[in-house]
């Protein structure tokens, strides 16, 4: 790890949260992003970029993370202010969420990607920040977690358009459902395979 990304020995005296998201690319579902405080004194090892673990060890960490941590918080922004304010800015309103839902609030916040929402505190973007810091790692890990099961439990309310597999990204098999079986309340209507399938749905 770069001196860039090993905070000071001042820094490490604050509560420095790490913000991360997922579901900025599917069709379907909210997007979800987690903040989390991790405890110096309980290290937790193993923590990365979520997309290169396996789900049953994503799972475990989530657990470990959520017993760990000093604290954490899931933010969201759902489907319908996906569309009213477009998927950058419902991404920068869920990690808002997520930061203020820490308890105790942090004096500094390290997002993942090249921006930064507006928060309660000082913050600095990291890009690929959740293979670097260990904190963005532990949020891409509940927040992946958190949405992963929650597709899970929207595909027994919407079969056959495969979520519980895809998670609601654009796959073919998904692109192919829309069409066949049209678009459900949970689908964004402001991405263009959605739009598609509308706009054929009242031809």
């Amino acid at each position: 790890m770069s001196n860039q990304f090993i905070l000071s020995e001042k820094a490490n005296q604050l509560l420095v949260a790490g913000v991360d998201e997922v579901g900025r690319g599917p069709l379907a579902g909210p997007v979800v992003t987690a903040a989390v405080i991790l405890d110096p004194d309980h290290p937790i090892e193993g923590l990365m970029d979520s997309k290169k673990l396996s789900e049953k060890r994503r799972e475990e960490l989530s657990v470990l993370i959520k017993e760990n941590s000093l604290a954490w918080s899931i933010g969201r922004a759902e489907v319908e202010e996906i569309d009213k304010i477009n998927i950058l800015q419902a991404t920068m309103l869920a990690m808002q969420r997520a930061v203020s839902g820490l308890s105790p609030s942090p004096k500094h916040a390290l997002i993942d990607g090249n921006r930064c929402p507006d928060l309660i505190c000082s913050a600095e973007a990291i890009i690929k920040g959740d293979g670097l810091v260990p904190a963005i790692s532990a949020a891409s890990i509940i927040a992946k977690v958190s949405r992963d099961n929650e597709m899970v439990e929207l595909d027994a309310l919407y079969p056959g358009y495969g979520l519980a597999g895809h998670k609601g990204y654009p796959t073919k098999a998904h692109r192919d459902a829309l069409i066949e079986l049209g678009v459900t309340p949970i689908h964004r209507r402001s991405f263009g395979p959605v739009r598609k399938a509308l706009e054929n749905q009242t031809t």
